[in-house]
């Protein structure tokens, strides 16, 4: 499993570790580690020969620049090995994914500082792996409907519709998803265009969308709004979202504070795990329902650490590990395939900063 992590502290960057599936625990000791400034999030190409980190630099850090790096994948022996790395022209570049096709990358700059504010980039891939600088620039208008958070765009993540001719950016400062058309053929250097059918989608002000995933199916589409503390449901067809549920991830009566975060469906297309951060500091179970995909909720479960920002399943699929950033490290939880609900927790193995979690095969 590679480790992604924030370096303001002792974290020297990508790490590389053992899992062992039986007894639901990590190699102490890391396999390798791998040298750069703030890799908060990792992405496979669709081959798996290449693994791509965002480097979420930015004012105030050791590096000032925001950056992209590409590396070459050894599952074998489970290391990476440097192809090369490209500024994100942006602050703070809190995500990536990959086209489905592998030839481009869509990169959040996420910008704290609300000038020059957040954007979404395209960034070419070679067939070696190899990174081509920018070439496409998407710029949103904020609601600035919080005073603080909302006075400037912050695109929080942009991921592929499920036939991977639509691109949506979810914009945590603009309290909408962004909806592009992908065109690689039509538009070689500039991909993405508007999608008019649909241009956007409009959320509740101050809600701040931070990370969508679609169900198994393809037929429904989850969000978790962080500053609402809550997932949305939306029903999806031909590049279109059509709003249809909002449920809340803290329990009815919690008076602390709610940011969800972290947000994927089961192996099995069964659940939807979400993880919410502020006080609660829980992860989250819904069941999905098989005929609409509405959701319910089944289970909260303490991680037993502060601000989980990432989780993942390992690749049997009976285990969730819980990147846990603010107490420093990697919660381990048995997970009962049948009831989607955690169980014990096998393993806390402390880790400096842990933001995000990848294993060399998908469950």
């Amino acid at each position: 499993m590679w480790i992604g992590s924030y370096t303001a502290g002792p974290s020297e960057g990508i790490y590389v570790h053992n899992f062992d599936s039986r007894s639901g625990t990590l190699s102490r000791e890391p396999l390798q580690v791998v040298k750069t400034e703030n890799p908060s999030w990792l992405a496979f190409s669709p081959d798996r020969k290449y693994l791509f980190a965002v480097n979420e630099n930015g004012p105030g850090q050791r590096d000032i620049v925001g950056r992209v790096t590409s590396y070459r994948v050894d599952t074998a022996k489970g290391s990476l090995e440097k192809i090369n790395e490209v500024k994100s022209l942006g602050s703070e570049p809190a995500h990536l994914s990959v086209s489905h096709d592998g030839t481009h990358l869509f990169v959040s700059n996420y910008s704290v500082a609300a000038d020059p504010g957040g954007t979404l980039v395209v960034i070419p891939v070679d067939a070696d792996g190899r990174l081509q600088p920018v070439s496409q620039v998407k710029t949103h208008r904020a609601s600035q409907a919080h005073p603080e958070r909302q006075q400037s765009p912050h695109v929080h993540s942009a991921v592929e519709s499920p036939d991977g001719r639509y691109v949506f950016a979810q914009d945590l400062g603009a309290d909408r998803i962004y909806v592009y058309r992908y065109d690689p053929a039509a538009h070689p250097e500039h991909p993405l265009s508007a999608n008019e059918a649909q241009p956007f989608v409009e959320l509740p002000p101050g809600s701040g969308p931070r990370h969508l995933v679609f169900g198994p199916d393809g037929k429904q589409a989850y969000l978790t709004l962080e500053m609402q503390g809550s997932v949305a449901v939306f029903d999806y067809a031909d590049g279109k979202l059509t709003p249809k549920q909002n449920v809340a991830l803290a329990a009815e009566g919690f008076q602390g504070q709610s940011k969800a975060a972290a947000l994927h469906v089961s192996p099995d297309g069964r659940f939807l795990y979400a993880t919410n951060r502020g006080t609660a500091n829980e992860l989250v179970v819904l069941r999905i329902d098989p005929d609409d995909g509405r959701l319910s909720v089944v289970s909260r479960h303490s991680v037993q650490g502060e601000e989980p920002r990432e989780f993942t399943f390992d690749p049997s699929g009976r285990f969730i590990l819980v990147a846990n950033q603010n107490s420093n490290a990697i919660v381990v939880m048995e997970r009962d395939p049948d009831t989607g609900k955690a169980g014990r927790i096998t393993q806390s193995l402390p880790f400096p900063s842990p933001s995000d979690l990848k294993f060399a095969s998908s469950p």
